[in-house]
């Protein structure tokens, strides 16, 4: 079965030059559109991203600080522990039958004192790391709550930019795959090649002022008159652009 573009192998130079412009025509029209939404769509998923990271700090946070709650109900079980086992000792203290057992009983009671001592300690630090988180976690949501806003006008933006160009830029895609269908492999492969060197998408220009109107640099009379005769593909010599002349152009536009 013959394809589409094999069938396409015996157009004219002409043709070809002409279905050069009309695609480059259609892809710069999807490239203003897209210049339209500027940096939104960078700017939204930026936010998106940066939300997600505020939420897992969040998360993160809000675990530290139950933890840290739970570390404290612990030390203060643990204190209460070591005040009853200083109740125990001190009762046993008044039934010792000599100095060995009384001294070995305060020891007990100084350890447990000791412990509490260390327990209290360990709440105030727990209690100091909970102001802290608890500062972090409030700038954390307060950071969460703008950047949502945000996010929200931005892609209140996009989507506004996006509803007004969607049903045009459907059709100018459409337009261009149908385009790019029918030019020859090697020439479409040529075209999407200088169009992503290209700064402006800029594959195929036209002669202005005996220049080229991509890069502007002077064409020379001889290929000015190669370029009008539409016998072969030619490009400038300095940025590898497609050439076409005014002349070409001008049918085009008033055919369109």
């Amino acid at each position: 079965m013959t394809s589409k573009k094999a069938e396409t192998v015996q157009v004219t130079v002409e043709d070809k030059l002409k279905a050069l412009f009309q695609l480059q025509e259609a892809d710069s029209k999807i490239d203003r559109i897209q210049r339209l939404r500027g940096e939104l769509p960078l700017e939204v998923k930026d936010l998106e991203d940066e939300l997600e990271g505020l939420q897992t700090r969040i998360e993160k946070i809000q675990s530290e600080i139950i933890q840290r709650k739970e570390d404290i109900a612990a030390k203060k079980n643990d204190i209460k522990d070591s005040q009853n086992h200083i109740k125990k000792y001190e009762q046993q203290q008044m039934d010792v039958r000599n100095n060995r057992e009384f001294e070995a009983i305060a020891k007990e009671i100084e350890f447990q004192k000791l412990e509490i001592e260390l327990c209290e300690k360990r709440i105030r630090e727990y209690s100091f790391d909970i102001e802290n988180k608890t500062k972090l976690l409030e700038t954390s949501q307060t950071r969460f709550e703008e950047r949502s806003i945000d996010l929200q006008q931005k892609q209140n933006e996009l989507n506004d930019i996006i509803a007004e160009t969607q049903k045009e830029e459907e059709e100018l895609i459409a337009a261009s795959e149908k385009l790019a269908s029918v030019i020859e492999d090697r020439l479409l492969s040529a075209y999407k090649r200088i169009r992503s060197n290209a700064r402006n998408g800029l594959a195929v220009a036209n002669v202005e002022r005996d220049a080229c109107g991509g890069c502007f640099n002077k064409i020379p009379p001889q290929r000015q008159l190669d370029i009008k005769t539409h016998k072969k593909i030619i490009v400038c010599e300095y940025c590898g652009r497609i050439l076409l002349d005014a002349e070409l152009i001008r049918s085009e536009l008033e055919n369109a």
